[in-house]
């Protein structure tokens, strides 16, 4: 008898995306977004312009969610919310400077605001995150570039 192989990558990603869920509920994380929405200026997908490319994009999700789309390819950075404060100052501060206008982004907005708090806290003078993420930059029509060319999200007409 042949035994058949299941793809279960996405039951994975639910259960990580369901543990994650839990730590959004917590009080504590709920009084640090608040902190974080008391200094960090928040704005929407049309205050973007993806030709100037004197913003910096900075994507802080992990690598798996960054290869199903981004913003832009050029003057984009990729690093992840857990290593943010290890690598900032090598990746933007001794190339760019502490005032360079930098966008911060996730998926949902949260971990964007976190990591635009944390640069704040680290010197950088011109750091806006994009208030919920690329659910709001979709969810307002906007497309995503990836591997694959542009990704919008589909709309279900009844």
């Amino acid at each position: 008898m042949e035994e058949k192989l299941k793809d279960t990558a996405h039951l994975d990603l639910e259960d990580l995306a369901s543990r994650r869920a839990e730590v959004y509920l917590t009080e504590q994380f709920k009084k640090l977004i608040t902190e974080a929405e008391e200094h960090v200026t928040q704005i929407q997908p049309d205050d973007i312009n993806l030709k100037d490319l004197d913003t910096l994009l900075l994507d802080v999700r992990e690598p798996e969610e960054f290869a199903s789309g981004y913003l832009r390819k050029e003057n984009h950075l990729t690093i992840p919310r857990g290593k943010l404060e290890f690598v900032a100052i090598k990746k933007i501060f001794e190339k760019y400077g502490n005032d360079v206008p930098i966008v911060t982004y996730c998926f949902k907005g949260p971990r964007g605001l976190l990591a635009a708090y944390q640069l704040k806290k680290m010197g950088f003078t011109n750091v806006v995150n994009l208030e919920d993420g690329l659910l709001n930059w979709l969810g307002c029509g906007k497309s995503l570039k990836s591997y694959f060319g542009d990704i919008t999200l589909a709309k279900n007409e009844k």
